[in-house]
């Protein structure tokens, strides 16, 4: 389906692309900051305007006050009480309506920041919302109408500051909007704001009636899960190497100039790594080890959920952040084109804001206790591992987790998402209660913060939600605080699972560990030791090998150790286990006949993956054989080890490249479900390890024993 395009449809790209030639190029600015904690408390505005009180009619009648306040700067605006629902701005009835929830503070100021007064840290305008005319429950709210060109937004909420209370409120300080749909600072990757700031003033984009984005009548693929053959990527990593010879690389537009080589590939799913926005800076610091500086490149950490990194645009912050919403759908209709889905990585476990010495961006200036799973005295729980966990199934949260994943499938034609430790979406949230979920309470029922849930009402209604079932919903069952959950994950008949144990047993049994055949045998048909008992199917299982988080697949057979050094941490991060086997020697520099055992082993995970019964998942750069010296743990660089060699793929376009060209082609021509296993040619089995293929066979001959497939 989609799976060519035509001269035309080329055309039309090309003249996409051809608007964003005038974006400044990418250039790093080393700056010596060795602390991401430096700046962050230094975003507090001044006034450039007089700030206006709104008393709008109480009588239930939407009456206007006109704001028309002298200067330069200021424009004129209509002021009405506005509407409770839906939360973020939204463009209705001839003006922009602003609604956002905060049980807990006390007053609320909307603050429109111009394009040009946001590096001064200057509110351009500000509007006092009345608690008696503009809110509805705990939701404040303000529609108006005026000019909004080059215009932003932010709220300041008044409050306690009382964090053992679990409150963060500072009238002097901007926090962002949750349903914000664009997140506008800096405008380009890498690059500080004003004063070499690592945490510059953020402000929300406001949306227009024009907002418009040609589909061309794209929709979603909605392949059947079982064909899937999916491709985790980094969208900045995939192109921004010099050897891709994009226009634009690193960006969104650099990997629609590269789609033709996933097609080649033989891959119809991506999977992209952290897209929302988030603050590479954030733990910016000098490596003396490389002699460069560590960056948040995974983007694990995210600020806004609603919003796509604007840096990873060509286009930046240009037209206050449309134009990068706009690229971003470029890449999803483009890849419909090309009969590729597109899945995003999501994180709602955790965000930018980390504990009580984390900085105020967002969720914690709205209102800190909905939003983050506290502890009675206010302190962080930290099931994610990065100082705080969302509180996911609180009511609130879960209706904005909802909504989020609602406008991504709805608007940007998303067709799946894999959900970072989604463990943690099974947890009870903070203040949990049988009357909180349930409406009425239960005799005998205590359910501490944090205990994991048989029917966790986010995943529940996830599961049964119109617009979410009719996507691929993929968990990370797993969390930072041991909750491991693999094969019992919550589904509803639903959910798929990132499979880990698949990934350890092959590991073990291709480098040659004793006892696990069985196992292995278990997983070559897709896992039923883990999901069949729960009446799930063996495309419920996502296989893989390697992933961005650990060894790639050359450095699995090229080192039995981590090598983290450049890391900066004296080689103390990263996994310790990683089930790998250097073929005899450690590292690159090795005779020729241990290079030839590694190919052998390379092919041998690859074609384990392509015959089992499940559904694959490539790692970007495992099919041309990407090293990263062995490091297992990439968070930080922004440099060549996490980079895509398109040079390389080149050079090995006649060899590895090749046998998996063939491999994932043999898997979409054979009916996979089938028994694949035992209908490969010898052409296909050659170069592949003779005790492996022996075990194939045994077991292609006893699958459907095993495990009934439909």
């Amino acid at each position: 389906m989609n799976s060519l395009h035509s001269t035309s449809h080329s055309v039309h790209v090309l003249k996409f692309i051809s608007q964003f030639r005038s974006t400044p190029k990418f250039c790093i600015l080393k700056r010596n900051v060795t602390s991401n904690l430096e700046n962050y408390g230094s975003n507090h505005f001044s006034n450039s305007t007089a700030s206006t009180s709104i008393k709008a009619a109480r009588d239930g009648v939407d009456t206007a006050v006109v704001v028309e306040e002298e200067g330069p700067k200021l424009r004129k605006f209509q002021v009405f009480e506005g509407h409770p629902v839906p939360f973020g701005a939204t463009v209705r009835d001839g003006g922009v309506n602003f609604a956002i929830f905060s049980a807990n503070a006390v007053s609320a100021t909307l603050c429109l920041i111009s394009l040009s007064d946001l590096p001064e840290n200057t509110v351009t305008e500000q509007f006092f919302l009345d608690p008696l005319t503009n809110k509805t429950g705990d939701v404040w709210h303000v529609h108006l109408k005026g000019d909004f060109k080059d215009m932003l937004y932010g709220y300041k909420f008044g409050g306690s500051f009382s964090p053992e209370e679990g409150h963060y409120y500072d009238p002097s300080q901007i926090v962002l909007d949750p349903y914000a749909k664009a997140v506008i600072s800096r405008g380009d990757f890498g690059v500080f704001g004003s004063d070499d700031n690592c945490w510059p003033q953020m402000a929300c984009m406001i949306p227009t009636a024009d907002d418009k984005f040609d589909w061309e009548g794209d929709s979603l693929l909605k392949y059947p899960q079982r064909d899937l053959i999916i491709y985790e990527m980094h969208v900045r990593g995939f192109t921004q190497h010099e050897s891709s010879r994009t226009e634009f690389p690193g960006t969104y537009l650099g990997v629609v100039e590269k789609l033709d080589h996933l097609k080649e590939l033989g891959v119809n799913c991506i999977e992209l790594m952290p897209c929302h926005e988030f603050n590479e800076l954030e733990y910016y610091s000098y490596n003396s080890v490389l002699g460069d500086y560590k960056v948040n490149f995974w983007g694990y950490s995210p600020v806004n959920y609603f919003s796509p990194m604007t840096r990873y645009s060509s286009a930046g912050t240009r037209n206050c952040g449309h134009d990068a919403i706009n690229e971003f759908k470029l890449l999803v209709r483009e890849a419909h084109k090309r009969g590729i889905e597109v899945f995003m990585d999501v994180v709602f476990n955790h965000t930018a804001e980390g504990n009580e010495r984390g900085p105020i961006l967002s969720f914690k200036g709205v209102d800190n206790s909905v939003y983050y799973m506290l502890a009675p005295k206010g302190e962080f729980y930290n099931y994610s591992g990065c100082g705080n966990t969302f509180n996911c199934n609180h009511p609130v949260v879960r209706q904005f987790i909802l909504d989020c994943l609602r406008y991504w499938v709805i608007e940007m034609h998303v067709d799946g998402f894999r959900f970072d430790l989604a463990s943690i979406m099974t947890r009870s949230s903070s203040l949990w209660d049988a009357v909180n979920v349930f409406g009425s309470p239960i005799e005998g029922d205590l359910v501490t913060t944090g205990t994991p849930l048989g029917s966790p009402p986010l995943i529940e209604m996830m599961s049964n939600d119109p617009i979410l079932r009719d996507v691929k919903l993929i968990a990370e069952a797993w969390d930072a605080g041991g909750l491991y959950q693999v094969g019992m994950f919550p589904h509803w008949h639903i959910w798929s699972e990132w499979n880990g144990k698949y990934r350890d047993i092959v590991r073990q049994v291709i480098k040659g560990t004793d006892g696990f055949s069985g196992a292995f045998a278990e997983c070559l048909c897709g896992s039923p030791d883990l999901y069949q008992e729960r009446g799930r199917k063996p495309w419920n299982s996502i296989n893989f090998v390697c992933a961005h988080d650990g060894f790639t697949l050359a450095d699995l057979v090229t080192y039995n150790e981590k090598h983290n050094l450049a890391n900066g941490e004296d080689n103390n991060d990263g996994e310790n286990h990683n089930n790998s086997w250097n073929c005899g020697q450690e590292g690159e520099l090795t005779h020729i006949s241990v290079k030839k055992l590694r190919k052998r082993q390379m092919r041998n995970f690859f074609l384990c993956l392509m015959v089992s019964q499940g559904v694959p998942m490539i790692h970007m750069g495992d099919e041309y054989g990407h090293t990263k010296g062995g490091n297992n743990n990439t968070y930080c660089h922004d440099n060549y080890i996490n980079y895509f060699w398109w040079d390389k793929k080149e050079e090995s376009s006649s060899d590895f490249f090749r046998f998996c060209r063939l491999m994932t082609k043999f898997r979409h021509q054979i009916a996979v479900n089938a028994s694949p296993l035992a209908r490969m040619t010898s052409q296909q089995q050659r170069g592949c390890n003779g005790m492996v293929m022996l075990l194939v066979h045994q077991i292609g001959q006893k699958q459907a024993v095993l495990w009934p497939l439909h």
